[in-house]
């Protein structure tokens, strides 16, 4: 076992890894991953799936199967997403057991094409959570604007949600906005609250990439000291807002009645620019109650060579405040960066999701 990765949890941080194959569960390395990397999560996305399934290794007899049943690209890729995590769940039952539920989780997102639907994310987000039929499954919903009430509604149906690319601070308080509310209707509709858990991705190092190019292109020595330090500030402050948020009349009541809070997950973890240190959005983001969600690469690397130097986040609110304060005044716009990366997130998980559609298309014909 990493004592690195040990220390990283000790310190209040889940590890949640970035990645599900076929494959990776079949191996046992999933498993194995839990006891020597001290894994106790995972997430999936379009690019995700699309990444296994296209590889082929284990698929190609689902695929086969699905053929003859009949079944067309969209409807094969459900059979085969639901089934992975399902079975991923069953790997992590045991962590489930043993938190409670706040951890042992494996996230499925509802279809890239729905993120500006509303009824058709609460749809789909209903039907993800009755085929994998895991209580510790979340579903993934975007965090965009006609995200919110589908967040809300299908917390309010009792289904635990982990909600998606996430990149500002006003729209991480909208999302809590929307969880609270979500937890006031299940409340109402007779839910058990204990049940019902939440994770907030915050995304963090593709702030650093957009918000870098821009500060390189002003070009002044001010603007380049900024580079590297975006994300990180941002993430901080999203953490002073979670503390702010659940510590609320409102929120402390509903935690009265059983409720969870809904945890900040670090999201977008792996480093871009190889001129930062592999590890930083590990290590410079260790605060309780979070969750950091990694690649394997970046998993690895931490369980390496990560070092735990306690909490990093709470004592440096102010530092963050001034690093997003002076990339203003450097003239790069937060807001309009913020909205592009929301937009761009979701363009790349349509790109994968076409991408993987066209793949499975492919492999039914040869199958049939």
């Amino acid at each position: 076992m990493s004592e690195s990765t040990r220390a990283l949890g000790a310190a209040g941080v889940s590890i949640w890894l970035d990645d599900l194959s076929r494959a990776r569960i079949e191996s046992g390395e999933l498993a194995e991953l839990i006891e020597s990397h001290d894994i106790v999560g995972v997430t999936t996305n379009p690019t995700i799936f699309a990444g296994a399934i296209g590889g082929g290794a284990g698929y190609a007899d689902r695929i086969a199967a699905c053929a003859e049943r009949g079944l067309d690209a969209a409807a094969t890729i459900v059979e085969l997403t639901t089934a992975d995590v399902a079975d991923a769940c069953d790997v992590f039952a045991g962590v489930s057991a043993a938190t409670s539920g706040r951890d042992g989780r494996v996230s499925i997102e509802v279809e890239p094409g729905l993120a500006r639907d509303t009824a058709g994310t609460i749809a789909q987000a209903r039907e993800l959570w009755q085929r994998v039929d895991r209580p510790n499954a979340m579903i993934k919903i975007p965090a965009t604007t006609e995200g919110l009430e589908a967040i809300s509604a299908t917390i309010g149906a009792g289904i635990s949600v982990n909600v998606t690319l996430i990149f500002s601070l006003e729209r991480y308080r909208q999302v809590i906005n929307a969880y609270l509310t979500g937890l006031e209707r299940a409340r109402a509709a007779g839910h058990d609250l204990s049940t019902i858990h939440s994770v907030a991705s915050f995304f963090v190092s593709r702030v650093d990439s957009e918000i870098d190019a821009r500060l390189r292109a002003v070009g002044t020595p001010a603007a380049l000291e900024l580079t590297g330090r975006a994300g990180v500030a941002n993430a901080r402050l999203a953490y002073e807002v979670y503390e702010q948020s659940f510590a609320s009349e409102r929120a402390a009541g509903l935690i009265a009645l059983g409720a969870n809070a809904q945890r900040p997950l670090w999201a977008s973890t792996g480093v871009k620019d190889p001129a930062l240190p592999d590890t930083l959005y590990v290590a410079e983001l260790i605060a309780p109650d979070v969750v950091n969600t990694m690649p394997e690469a970046t998993l690895r690397a931490f369980a390496d060579h990560g070092e735990v130097r306690g909490d990093t986040i709470t004592s440096e609110y102010a530092e963050a405040n001034q690093t997003l304060n002076a990339i203003d005044a450097a003239g790069v716009d937060y807001v309009e960066v913020t909205e592009l990366l929301e937009a761009q997130g979701l363009e790349k998980f349509d790109a994968s999701w076409a991408e993987l559609l066209e793949t499975v298309e492919r492999a039914l014909g040869q199958a049939g």
